[in-house]
């Protein structure tokens, strides 16, 4: 009975979501890969010998199908911007943070099948949980419905941020310290990895120091070596000595 009670809990709590997503899946079982993390497989595996496909596959498809489609919203709806603005502001709206506050908004925490050290350790609550959950919710759409249900389901989700309200964003921290660099001194900066806790999905996995002419500059702490080098970089612009600033005597 209880077994039959969380198959009807959990059927409910689907329902409720394809209704906030906006359509009902023809085929429910993508949408329950899209929420089950590789920790729930891998342990399923383990202790019942039960093989379950888990969200990693529909990620990699959702990030390229958002990709895509906001790429060419920005295109259309923004002809006077160059390059380098259609291209930072699309990270800026496609980033881990976006994608985090989206799957909140959608309520898609509960909803995760997590193994059980990931729930022990608040996995619902992750913010690169969240975001990975969300691309993948975006890749099982376009298997099951199409890329019209996909451009549907993600020009509703990002509203007005992909046409009239689309954000103009600066320079990436990287690219404007390399200029910085390049202008004051000469040489571009290099990175190097400090530290890595060899632990996936751990947030401050990667320590990442910035050098210039081999000497520290700052450093960054993030889930990815491209994340950490990112706030590292952030961290040398904020820190960028006062005697390196290109025409100051």
């Amino acid at each position: 009975m209880a077994a039959s009670d969380d198959d009807g809990e959990r059927t409910a709590a689907l329902d409720a979501l394809e209704y906030r997503l906006g359509a009902a899946f023809k085929d429910r079982g993508l949408l329950q890969e899209a929420l089950r993390h590789s920790s729930y497989s891998h342990e399923r595996a383990t202790r019942d010998r039960v093989v379950l496909a888990n969200n990693e596959r529909l990620e990699f498809l959702g990030d390229s199908v958002l990709g895509l489609v906001v790429a060419d919203a920005l295109f259309c709806a923004k002809p006077e911007w160059r390059e380098g603005e259609l291209s930072r502001a699309l990270h800026s709206l496609v980033e881990g943070r976006s994608l985090t506050r989206l799957a909140e908004g959608l309520e898609l925490g509960p909803l995760i099948e997590l193994g059980r050290t990931e729930q022990q350790s608040g996995g619902m609550q992750k913010p690169s949980i969240l975001a990975d959950t969300m691309e993948a919710i975006i890749g099982a759409i376009f298997i099951d419905r199409g890329l019209p249900a996909a451009v549907d389901f993600i020009e509703a989700a990002f509203g007005q941020s992909l046409t009239a309200d689309a954000p103009v964003v600066e320079r990436d921290p990287k690219t404007a310290l390399q200029e910085r660099s390049m202008a004051g001194e000469g040489e571009f900066p290099t990175y190097r990895v400090v530290s890595d806790s060899q632990i996936e999905g751990d947030e401050d996995r990667f320590t990442v120091e910035v050098l210039l002419r081999g000497n520290p500059l700052a450093s960054g702490v993030g889930r990815t070596k491209r994340a950490a080098e990112r706030l590292a970089a952030e961290a040398g612009l904020s820190d960028w000595p006062s005697e390196h600033e290109p025409g100051e005597c």
